[in-house]
């Protein structure tokens, strides 16, 4: 099965040097991302760049890693993907235009550590279709979590994916306690330091949602058997239990280093890339169930994901759409899952493709600006 094959993966070995491609390198994971290869110029070699549009930070990073490739914008991504050598495509872009530059590195046949989940949940089984076994490897703290506990066992063993969630700024809370939430508090994480779109996403839990229909994908487990628990500590990434009643748990402290160099390594360890956990000093790791009244995105995007076709690219789309206008001060912040959910419930599938997927995604957006302005 190419969903758990990444568990196998022995394209590469640590005897190799690497040439990495970064997209979204200003952003937080692909500056995170350089800073793992700046501590090892052994292992690592970035030979091209891409970002939206700080062309300035753009410059200094290819200056300081020699650098001669540059890309703005998910078109220019893709074709440096496609032109320039490389071992490993990092795509950290944001947002569903990631999903071009994802199959232009399936399509050239180098590793994808991704980090953009957009692609998988707008582009499911067509991204799937196109990836080697093993071609895939997740730089999501939680996805990298899975698939190394997934060493544990077979396929067959698997019982349940529990995806740990941190709660968001605004876990505790009641559902009208929100509605009067300014875009400053919603950006208030309290464990990572993300952008505006993907903190935002934490805040409504629909970042948790969109890593559920992402589990599906790339694992090929169904729904039914994935499950969200929420941890504040942020310790705990994620956990692979096992039809014997075992569980095994992925935990670190809460530092994106980690995964990314997993990916970037896979399937081998970058020694000293974070600090272990501190075994000496007491602490507590807690688990609370998911509150979906308050919190209701998780259940719509296993609802979008098992309706499958065109849904999850329309719900991704939507959300974006409704994030922005949160942040512009045109509507709250109830109001974003509940515009998401209104263009859901409006959507009629367009089938499979990339351009259906890419009509569907602006159906969506066309969909949402008008339930926004209306609101």
């Amino acid at each position: 099965s190419p969903s758990l094959s990444i568990m196998h993966l022995d394209i590469m070995r640590r005897d190799s040097m690497r040439r990495v491609i970064i997209l979204g390198s200003t952003g937080s994971i692909g500056t995170q991302a350089l800073e793992v290869i700046a501590a090892n110029p052994e292992r690592f070699e970035v030979v091209g760049l891409a970002a939206g549009s700080n062309r300035d930070a753009t410059a200094q990073q290819a200056a300081v890693f020699g650098v001669e490739h540059i890309a703005f914008g998910a078109d220019e991504a893709s074709a440096l993907v496609r032109d320039v050598d490389c071992d490993i495509v990092l795509n950290a872009i944001t947002g569903s235009v990631g999903l071009g530059p994802t199959l232009a590195a399936l399509d050239k046949g180098v590793i994808l550590a991704l980090a953009n989940k957009e692609s998988l949940v707008a582009g499911g089984s067509l991204v799937m279709d196109r990836a080697a076994p093993g071609q895939i490897v997740p730089v999501d703290s939680e996805h990298s979590a899975i698939a190394q506990a997934l060493r544990s066992g077979s396929e067959a063993e698997v019982a349940r994916l529990i995806l740990t969630a941190s709660g968001g700024p605004f876990r505790g809370r009641s559902r009208e306690s929100l509605r009067d939430v300014t875009p400053r508090q919603a950006l208030a994480h309290p464990t990572w330091d993300m952008g505006l779109v993907v903190t935002t996403n934490s805040a409504t839990l629909v970042n948790k949602g969109l890593e559920v229909i992402e589990a599906h994908v790339l694992f090929a487990v169904p729904y039914e058997r994935i499950e969200v628990t929420v941890h504040p500590q942020s310790i705990v990434h994620s956990m692979v239990e096992f039809v014997d009643g075992s569980t095994i748990a992925q935990a670190s402290p809460p530092d994106m280093r980690l995964p990314i160099s997993m990916a970037l390594g896979w399937p081998e360890r970058v020694p000293g890339v974070g600090a272990p956990l501190d075994w000496t000093t007491a602490s507590e790791w807690r688990f609370e169930p998911l509150d979906s009244t308050v919190f209701p995105a998780v259940q719509l995007a296993k609802a979008v994901g098992m309706a499958g076709d065109t849904y999850p690219a329309v719900f991704n789309a939507a959300n974006e759409q409704a994030v922005l206008a949160f942040h512009a001060g045109a509507i709250g912040f109830l109001d974003i899952l509940d515009t998401v959910s209104a263009v859901v419930d409006a959507h009629e599938p367009l089938g499979s493709g990339l351009e259906a997927i890419y009509e569907a995604e602006r159906w969506a957006r066309a969909h949402a600006d008008g339930l926004l302005a209306s609101r």
